[in-house]
């Protein structure tokens, strides 16, 4: 069987109901690239999170047109007509926290990547074109007009930092990434560490240090047409390898549960019982 992979969905107003949404080139790549299972996870906060990842073998943080709540890093809404999802925060803040302690698979995209930031308690620009000499970092520098095609055209170079996660996977020190972006990391949380840098100096991608499996947040799209793009064909590649040896794992430790229930005594299994 496919290894699981739960990916926080939004919400949103639609026709009036709340609904729960996940952007479909997420689950395609996941499926197609990273050949996981792709399983939607309600994100209101209220959801039982160790019972999900229980039957889970990995996680993606999804990018959205929502930004994470400021009053989580102690700031005021910046700007009230871009969107926010609280009710996503509620789910997925607590979720970053219990899969760095399992140490289950990890893989951030966009706003996923200012989650984990904000999770560990870093702070994040919330408009990184208005800051002094901070490239706009927004799809067609936030041209309302753009198509998608536009938008998440290749933007700028990325420098990946010497021996870092990315850079081993990818194979080189320097890629070309799309930019679909408003908010930036400002203030990098003490638990990670950054492994790429755009030519302005904004941070594009960071491991988290206390994470002893595979983990890595990605401030641009790889999931857009992964399958045009070597680079992300790579990263969910990896991703995919990760979810496997952490599912492999897991049938190990329940094999070896099984086999000491079965070699110990009626009286010990009431026990254990």
């Amino acid at each position: 069987m496919k290894p699981v992979v739960l990916l926080p969905c939004d919400n949103r107003l639609i026709g009036g109901h709340p609904m729960h949404v996940l952007g479909q080139k997420y689950a395609d790549a996941l499926r197609d690239q990273a050949k996981c299972l792709p399983v939607p996870l309600p994100a209101t906060g209220r959801e039982d999170i160790d019972a999900y990842l229980a039957l889970a073998d990995g996680v993606l943080l999804t990018g959205s047109p929502s930004n994470v709540h400021p009053s989580h890093f102690g700031q005021a809404v910046h700007d009230t007509t871009l969107p926010l999802d609280e009710a996503r925060d509620a789910s997925t803040l607590p979720l970053i926290r219990r899969v760095i302690e399992l140490g289950m698979p990890l893989l951030a995209i966009c706003r996923g990547l200012q989650e984990i930031n904000v999770a560990l308690g870093g702070t994040l620009h919330q408009a990184v074109q208005e800051i002094a000499g901070r490239d706009d970092h927004r799809g067609a520098r936030g041209k309302p007009d753009a198509s998608k095609e536009e938008a998440y055209a290749p933007a700028h170079p990325v420098m990946l930092a010497e021996n870092s996660c990315i850079a081993g996977i990818v194979g080189r020190r320097e890629i070309i990434v799309n930019s679909v972006h408003g908010q930036g990391i400002d203030r990098l949380a003490s638990g990670l560490r950054a492994e790429a840098y755009a030519p302005d100096g904004q941070i594009e991608a960071v491991v988290i240090a206390a994470h002893t499996g595979f983990n890595l947040a990605l401030q641009w799209h790889p999931e857009w047409r992964a399958w045009e793009n070597e680079d992300s064909v790579k990263i969910f590649a990896a991703f995919g390898e990760a979810c496997r040896t952490w599912r492999k794992q897991k049938g190990l430790q329940g094999a070896s549960a099984l086999h000491l229930a079965s070699h110990t005594n009626p009286a010990q299994q009431r026990k254990i019982a």
